[in-house]
């Protein structure tokens, strides 16, 4: 056993504490507004970065066999929270979504805890089936199957962007344990029939489409968003309008401290603080596929990889969002957006790599 990577660690660190101040820049004029106290999300936030900072210290320290031994456990508390969630009296609304557990003025969301168990609970699966990775019937589906009934549970919340991460990084980890090529063909006209349809069982996601294609086709509407975000990272420069000077905060980019937090990062940074954000998340996903790669058993390899590969498609899909090269999908940006329960989620997911980096020889 050996010391955990100090550099993902220090990285990990910085970044959390650059978007908690970013929270307070993006957020302290609609706090002031809706609550008459500027500092409501960063207080929010610092908690569950201290109590994150915790958990991620015990987790890089217990015995990995732990996590593995009571992977089934946890998928099952898992499946029974993301169904409480979904009775009303038990799950809480918030933005058109029950997604939510409420505790006093927080709210704790089942989902985010899902993309990471789901992740524990493949790698021990794949690990155990290894022998069986070409078979489709026997090891892919299975898996597969446990997977869509997660995505069925998040869709009624519903949340479309949650529920891609998931089936995402399930097929990121089955493409590199070995599954059939075929298979991704296959499963790549089923997805985007499945995209097709729940287009049209939910018809403002069209909407976000249009507004993506042509945000100007509906810019008080569907497109303002995405406007607003533009109008935030265009005019911004090298350095940007400095720290707390950003204009689209002033209510006119809704909620900036949450999914669109990027935007606010260009608009007061500039391109230097593109680069700073996209250099601390290279680091992370460098470090951890390092850790992957480093990893003696498959379990071990996979969990890393999957954590790893989650932790970038999101960060790509938010930024993408941000940038207007996507359809908006209510994607926060890891350790930056606020947003207790992702904040929580992706510090523990950092302790299961330590460990990993811990346990590697």
């Amino acid at each position: 056993m050996r010391k955990f990577d100090k550099t993902l660690f220090i990285t990990v660190i910085l970044a959390s504490i650059f978007g908690i101040i970013m929270i307070y820049s993006a957020s302290n004029i609609w706090a002031e507004y809706k609550f008459n106290d500027q500092f409501k999300f960063v207080k929010h936030q610092l908690l569950f970065f201290i109590l994150g900072i915790f958990l991620m210290i015990i987790i890089s320290k217990i015995d990995y066999k732990k996590i593995y031994d009571n992977s089934n456990k946890l998928l099952l508390a898992i499946i029974v929270l993301l169904i409480l969630v979904l009775i009303p009296g038990i799950g809480t609304v918030r933005n058109g979504s029950r997604s939510w557990f409420g505790i006093g003025p927080l709210g704790i969301q089942p989902s985010e805890a899902a993309k990471l168990i789901l992740i524990i609970y493949a790698s021990k699966y794949l690990s155990l089936n290894q022998k069986n990775i070409k078979k489709l019937k026997e090891c892919v589906l299975p898996i597969l199957g446990v997977t869509m009934f997660i995505f069925l549970l998040i869709m009624l919340q519903p949340d479309f962007g949650t529920g891609v991460i998931i089936v995402m990084s399930i097929i990121g980890l089955l493409f590199v344990a070995g599954a059939n090529l075929k298979f991704f063909i296959k499963l790549g006209l089923i997805g985007v029939a499945g995209i097709i349809g729940l287009i049209i069982m939910a018809p403002y996601r069209l909407k976000r489409i249009i507004s993506f294609i042509n945000p100007w086709s509906d810019p008080l509407g569907s497109g303002f968003q995405i406007i607003q975000s533009l109008y935030a990272i265009g005019p911004s420069g090298l350095f940007g309008y400095g720290f707390l000077n950003s204009r689209q905060k002033h209510f006119y980019l809704p909620e900036p401290q949450t999914d669109f937090i990027f935007s606010i990062i260009a608009e007061e940074f500039g391109f230097m603080g593109i680069i700073i954000v996209s250099t601390l998340f290279l680091i992370i996903i460098y470090k951890g596929f390092k850790i992957a790669i480093n990893s003696q058993d498959l379990f071990r390899k996979y969990l890393a990889f999957g954590i790893t590969f989650e932790l970038s498609f999101q960060a790509i899909l938010n930024l993408m969002v941000v940038v207007g090269l996507i359809p908006v999908t209510g994607v926060t940006l890891p350790f930056f957006s606020y947003g207790g329960s992702s904040l929580l989620i992706t510090l523990c997911s950092m302790g299961i790599l330590l460990n990993i980096s811990r346990n590697s020889s």
